[in-house]
């Protein structure tokens, strides 16, 4: 069993925010109890996987680990079984691919698969370099000083997502912060109530009242879609079967909730920590200026750097083996991908930030079926940012403390401070 102190930090959404702290109690599982039981205080024990090698190995096997059985994100005992209460039995509160397994993992991935892949998203290069150089301007036109994070991070990814989705932009600033109530919940500055959560029906009921707003507005915008289908993601949601029905409904919100929350939010953590991490390494900032070549390992490193998603949850469908340990059937296990993108066993100096890292074999979008459905769409958002801004930013530095979200799940900074000079 892990000691009590770690098992608390490494579900703690404070000590997330903290970053240091949270990865000292990686390290010292890495090294010590690389794969061992946890139980902190109100949640069933969970097996804690801190080595990239051992993620990978339960990212590969589909069958045997997983994801819908049981909660798919840590869930306190009591929350738990107040969602199984409210949803019929179910542990979800949304149904989406994350929380999946085979069949229909397999069918509801496909119905939107060719819409990130690689050769489709070639057409939409040039509209989001347009949105982009767009941003850039404003940053600008912003006299040397913004919170990168507000004000360019979370916005242009958002912006993106909207526009593929097919969410007019008068609503974006609302999708903003129902994306930060939910990812945030645990966060007084983002959460529906913006207070402390006292105990589990509070923290349900803020992230029920959440859930429910997407609801009512990706269910007026199914109807108009299957009455006046688009060229958009919205449309094929609306109007898609799976087998020969049409989509569940719970499933169909889901898959709008998922596209319009993981579709931005991943990729403005990343932007927003890859920027901060470069404001705090002159050196490897001035060796990506004088070599834009390093645009594409640069991102890789930033997304190994910030890991926006925390952990996965997994159960066994029978009883197995990982790392020499003996598990049962029915086990929960989380899979923690900070920690194994700085596993030292695979990443040279893993606390050292390197626009050139390669190679960089990251576990920050999964492995396997999971592997997340906009990484393509999100590596290009970047990219093209990358490639507008860093020719025009001649001078860079925080202005400030930056700041990270409290949360376990999905986090990143949620302030970045800076003073700059463009040209």
């Amino acid at each position: 069993m892990i000691p009590q102190e770690i098992a608390q930090t490494i579900i703690d959404p404070k000590a997330y925010a903290d970053g240091a702290r949270v990865d000292d109690a990686f390290a010292r599982l890495r090294k010590e109890m690389p794969f061992a039981q946890a139980q902190p205080e109100g949640f069933d024990p969970f097996w804690v996987v801190t080595k990239h090698a051992d993620i990978l190995a339960v990212e590969r096997q589909n069958d045997l680990f997983h994801n819908g059985d049981r909660a798919t994100t840590l869930t306190p005992i009591e929350v738990d079984r107040k969602v199984r209460e409210m949803m019929g039995g179910s542990p979800h509160l949304v149904r989406s691919l994350v929380q999946m397994d085979n069949p229909d993992h397999f069918a509801y991935r496909k119905l939107t698969q060719s819409w990130f892949m690689p050769q489709n998203l070639k057409k939409l290069e040039a509209r989001i370099r347009e949105i982009a150089k767009g941003f850039i301007d404003r940053m600008a036109d912003m006299g040397g000083n913004c919170d990168f994070a507000r004000d360019v991070a979370f916005l242009y990814p958002l912006h993106v997502i909207m526009e593929v989705l097919g969410v007019p932009e008068t609503d974006e600033p609302r999708m903003l912060k129902l994306t930060q109530e939910l990812f945030g919940s645990a966060d007084p500055d983002l959460n529906r109530n913006k207070a402390e959560i006292a105990d589990a029906d509070a923290a349900l009921a803020q992230i029920g009242a959440t859930v429910g707003e997407f609801i009512e507005y990706f269910n007026a915008m199914t109807e108009d879609r299957r009455a006046c289908p688009r060229d958009d993601l919205a449309s094929v949601i609306a109007n898609g079967q799976i087998g020969d029905q049409p989509l569940g409904h719970l499933e169909a919100m889901s898959y709008y909730i998922i596209a319009a929350t993981a579709g931005h939010d991943t990729t403005s953590n990343t932007t927003a920590g890859g920027l901060w991490a470069l404001a705090e390494n002159p050196s490897e900032f001035a060796k990506l200026k004088s070599d834009p070549s390093l645009i594409p390992s640069y991102l890789e490193e930033s997304i190994r750097w910030v890991t926006p998603v925390k952990h996965f949850m997994r159960s066994a469908t029978a009883d197995a083996e990982v790392h020499g340990q003996k598990i049962a059937k029915g086990d929960w296990m989380m899979l923690s991908y900070p920690s194994g993108n700085r596993d030292e066993d695979v990443f040279d100096d893993p606390f050292a930030f390197r626009v050139d890292r390669s190679p960089n074999k990251h576990v920050a979008f999964g492995y396997g079926a999971h592997v997340c459905l906009g990484q393509h769409l999100g590596r290009m958002e970047m990219r093209i940012l990358w490639e507008e801004l860093l020719p025009r930013l001649e001078k860079l530095e925080l202005a400030g403390t930056p700041k990270r979200m409290e949360a376990n799940f999905v986090c990143g900074p949620k302030s970045v401070p800076i003073s700059y000079r463009m040209h």
